[in-house]
């Protein structure tokens, strides 16, 4: 973790956010818990809160977006715009490539600028411990990227899509450019 943060703090935050998401799971009609099996739900699945996978990455921003199409749960394709590659380090010394460096692409809807920073990902866990469609992270960046900004991403906040609940949902599943060649036990996991 680059940057110092008070960690009891982020934890409790994470915490929290997690029991929110629980109880939206439990309790409201939009969640993606079908309704005859959520007197039964009793919370999602998380790795520990690690703040080693809480990590400072370096945005280099493609000013022509390239068109990305992601196959969907349903076999559909949806298009993403690439809007910047982010570059970070993972302390994991037992399956990190040489220099420790790994990147991930961020997407977003051809639609309007608003909509955070989507980066759908794979790795290690994924199929084992977590979703076998990937995760999901979404980052709300403060203003415009810009090349050599830096940005938290905290996988710790990973989460697996709607579709992994119930199979009304149709999700993209994360482009093969964002399969990470490392295990990321953080944030949402399967039972």
């Amino acid at each position: 973790m680059s940057d110092a943060i008070d960690v009891d703090r982020w934890r409790e935050e994470l915490e929290s956010k997690r029991a929110e998401k629980d109880e939206f799971f439990a309790d409201h009609p939009q969640s993606p818990i079908p309704p005859e099996e959520r007197e039964d739900f009793e919370g999602l699945e998380y790795f520990d809160p690690d703040p080693t996978y809480r990590v400072t990455a370096t945005a280099t921003v493609h000013d022509d977006p390239e068109v990305v199409l992601m196959d969907t749960t349903a076999g559909r394709e949806m298009r993403y715009l690439r809007v910047a590659t982010l570059a970070f380090e993972l302390d994991r010394e037992d399956d990190a490539l040489e220099d420790g460096t790994f990147e991930l692409a961020a997407y977003r809807q051809e639609s309007p600028n608003e909509q955070p920073l989507f980066v759908p990902f794979r790795d290690k866990t994924t199929g084992q411990q977590s979703y076998q469609g990937g995760r999901y992270m979404e980052l709300e960046p403060e203003r415009d990227l810009e090349d050599g900004d830096e940005l938290v991403v905290d996988f710790n906040l990973a989460y697996s899509p709607f579709c992994a609940y119930s199979e009304t949902f149709d999700c993209p599943l994360p482009p093969e450019e964002n399969w990470l060649d490392v295990t990321v036990p953080a944030g949402e996991r399967d039972e």
